[in-house]
């Protein structure tokens, strides 16, 4: 990463200092953070326009894409029953009533943002050589954003710590998505860190792909945006249909996402008894998204 682990994680950090009950201006960070999703996506699909040989590359990204999401969602499902044994939720019997397919297509909408860059790219014709050092500047602003998002989600250190089932389904999404980030890098024959650093999306496409397009390329960065919205994709289908049965693995394979887009199903299908444990695990998760991906790049970086 050109700017370092550091001066990534700085805005990050500065923007998680900032405590405030202003719902005004937490409202305006929440409009500016997804405006600049948007933004940032658009660029990625730039990024992937100044390719050469981008049909090559493409199958490239997708077969990352189906390596790492069966690797990790592999990991993944083979460890969260054992955790609906040991620790046991019980969950509300309701009948849900969100619009799945509604709930994807917010989700596919994305896809179409990088689409829109990548066929600009492509016929256009214009110079692309700002792109990278756009995205960069608006990761920065993106980071700090998020790290203010963060701080005034309503969840303080106490709630987090005191909640047991939450953390234990978040350390093991972590453990086993980093187990299966370590199986994909020998069948894929990547370096062990960058493929470790690529399992740390935690279903959070935007800023994974972000991260990973900022260090090592668009191609890996596609790739990570891809994996992680399979992830959330699946993880919609997913809830509604084990959550009465294994509650952790709807809220675990959720990922980061427990606390924010999948929450609205998790509590319409599991009942109000799930959502502190979703919210607790879904912030951790988010949480260690940049925290995790940043450490394995610098581990990159200093083998390089």
């Amino acid at each position: 990463m050109p700017t370092g682990m550091l001066f990534i994680f700085a805005p990050l950090l500065v923007g998680y200092l900032i405590q405030t009950s202003n719902t005004a201006f937490l409202s305006g960070v929440n409009r500016a953070t997804n405006y600049l999703i948007v933004v940032i996506l658009a660029l990625m699909g730039l990024s992937l326009a100044s390719l050469d040989n981008l049909g090559q590359n493409l199958q490239l990204i997708l077969k990352y894409v189906v390596v790492f999401s069966v690797c990790i969602g592999l990991s993944n499902l083979a460890a969260l029953p054992i955790v609906d044994k040991l620790f046991p939720i019980r969950v509300e019997s309701k009948k849900n009533t969100l619009s799945l397919s509604t709930m994807a297509f917010e989700s596919i909408k994305l896809i179409l943002f990088v689409g829109i860059g990548l066929v600009a790219g492509r016929l256009l014709y214009i110079d692309l050589s700002w792109v990278d050092i756009a995205s960069e500047s608006v990761l920065f602003v993106l980071l700090f954003l998020i790290g203010i998002q963060l701080r005034n989600s309503g969840l303080s250190l106490r709630q987090i710590l005191l909640n047991k089932q939450g953390m234990i389904i978040a350390i093991t999404i972590i453990t086993t998505s980093i187990l299966g980030g370590a199986v994909a890098a020998v069948i894929l024959d990547l370096e062990l860190y960058q493929a470790l650093a690529m399992s740390c999306g935690f279903g959070w496409y935007s800023l994974s792909g972000i991260l990973m397009g900022d260090a090592f390329g668009p191609i890996f960065g596609g790739a990570s945006f891809m994996i992680e919205l399979v992830r959330e994709l699946v993880a919609l289908v997913m809830i509604p249909l084990v959550i009465h049965s294994r509650p952790s693995v709807a809220i675990g394979y959720a990922g980061a996402t427990a606390m924010d887009f999948t929450l609205p199903i998790i509590q319409s299908t599991g009942g109000v008894r799930c959502v502190p444990i979703a919210i607790v695990s879904g912030f951790i998760l988010s949480l260690l998204v940049p925290l995790l991906m940043l450490f394995f790049v610098s581990l990159v970086e200093q083998i390089a």
